[in-house]
């Protein structure tokens, strides 16, 4: 098969699915700037509307074929509605649902998003702490075998509530939805973005979430059940270029989460962390649109986390966010040549860094009959990360033993998003993964 083929059948196949799919485990970015879009090749289109089949294959669900759709900029620019179903010959069966970036008629700066699920999956992989002698590494610490995991049938249900405050501040000033023009997908305004002052440029938003999951794993000891209602706080600083897709400037993100223990949850629980990102334009020639060197930095921290050792001398741990939920590594956007949540403790530290070149060439944009998927140009990455996590904050620690990762992600810029295919390989082995958007 060309490559051009080969591109085009992973970018049709995987769309929706990666738009509208995801597990709230896996989410990466929880606030964001709120935008409109002007193509320069169709400046009079402010809606978007897709509906596509598409099929793809995984560890935990199988073969899977569905149905996804989306409608963007009816009856506000930035609103996004998008909804999918699927099944596998797995016994597989996911429907989901959002709705994004609404802009309340009253607060006319509050913006309010949801977006749910409902499945069952057949292969479901949970690395989880159950009582062991001490001394014995905890199912997902730095040291943990790669094999210590809980794998079985189940449901995973989930539903996330968010409200985003932009503050009149910077660019918000004057309106708190932006607007960019674009020309093959690429930012026309060059004016300078400003220094770094969130009192005068950038955009400055404040988060308040709250949500739901509830997921349950039938074991042959038994059937387990994890069910969590946190509520995160957070704010955000974005002082880029063009927030899909920056080229300059940098990002910034301090949050704090609670679970209170409410209804079916078992525990009380909270997680601390910062987040840190920087993009430099290392300029245009004849063979590139736009080359970009991109740094992400996160960290966290997990003040509640307690451990015993009982009568028995087995070590417990207590008070602690689930292992999909807190300091956290492995999967979409973090150690993606790891399993999703593979590293999960008290303490966690992350780095990578990305070389983001976009090339003239575009050969799946020109193709007739995909025109309405709007692909404006593809992308080459190489990337390296470096994280761990530890039974505390100790920068000693934190900072020794780092696991590492590096690969290959090819992108491309469809219907005003950026779709992903992320390829990377660790000391325990090779992955690959599907997203939408980039990974910060």
């Amino acid at each position: 098969m060309r490559i051009c083929e080969l591109l085009q059948t992973v970018l049709i196949s995987c769309l929706l699915f990666l738009m509208v799919s995801v597990n709230p485990s896996w989410a990466k970015s929880d606030a964001s700037v709120k935008f409109s879009l002007t193509r320069e090749e169709n400046p009079r289109q402010k809606k978007n509307q897709l509906v596509l089949p598409y099929a793809f294959s995984t560890d935990s669900l199988g073969l899977t074929i569905g149905v996804g759709g989306m409608i963007k900029g009816y009856g506000q620019d930035q609103l996004m509605v998008a909804g999918t179903a699927m099944g596998s010959f797995d016994n597989a069966a996911i429907g989901g649902l959002g709705i994004w970036n609404y802009q309340l008629p009253v607060i006319k700066r509050l913006f309010f998003s949801t977006v749910g699920s409902i499945g069952h999956y057949p292969n479901q992989r949970a690395y989880i702490n159950e009582p062991r002698p001490d001394g014995v590494p905890d199912a997902g610490s730095n040291d943990s075998h790669k094999n210590d995991y809980l794998m079985d049938s189940g449901s995973d249900n989930w539903v996330d509530f968010k409200l985003e405050y932009v503050f009149p501040l910077g660019s918000g000033k004057t309106a708190p939805i932006g607007s960019y023009k674009l020309k093959g997908g690429i930012l026309q305004d060059t004016t300078p973005i400003g220094p770094w002052n969130p009192l005068q440029t950038g955009t400055t938003i404040a988060l308040l979430k709250q949500y739901n999951r509830y997921q349950s794993l039938e074991l042959p000891i038994g059937k387990r059940d994890y069910t969590v209602h946190p509520v995160k706080a957070g704010l955000y600083y974005n002082h880029t270029d063009y927030p899909t897709n920056p080229s300059i400037g940098s990002s910034q993100f301090i949050a704090y989460t609670k679970d209170f223990g409410w209804g079916e949850a078992e525990k009380e629980w909270n997680f601390v962390e910062f987040e840190a990102s920087k993009y430099f334009n290392i300029g245009a020639n004849s063979f590139s649109k736009q080359q970009v060197i991109a740094l992400n930095f996160w960290t966290g921290y997990s003040p509640s986390y307690n451990v015993i050792v009982d009568a028995e001398g087995n070590r417990q741990v207590t008070d602690n966010p689930p292992y999909n939920d807190g300091a956290k590594l492995g999967g979409l956007y973090r150690m993606r040549a790891y399993p999703s949540n593979r590293f999960n403790d008290k303490a966690v530290i992350y780095g990578t860094a990305e070389y983001r070149w976009t090339p003239e060439w575009n050969p799946i944009g020109e193709i007739s009959w995909l025109k309405f998927l709007h692909m404006d140009w593809m992308q080459f990455v190489p990337f390296v990360e470096i994280g761990r996590v530890a039974d505390e904050y100790d920068l000693g620690e934190l900072f020794t033993d780092l696991k590492v990762d590096g690969g290959l992600s090819f992108r491309a810029k469809m219907s005003g998003a950026v779709i992903r295919l992320d390829m990377a390989v660790s000391e325990e082995g090779f992955s690959s993964c599907v997203m939408a958007g980039h990974p910060f």
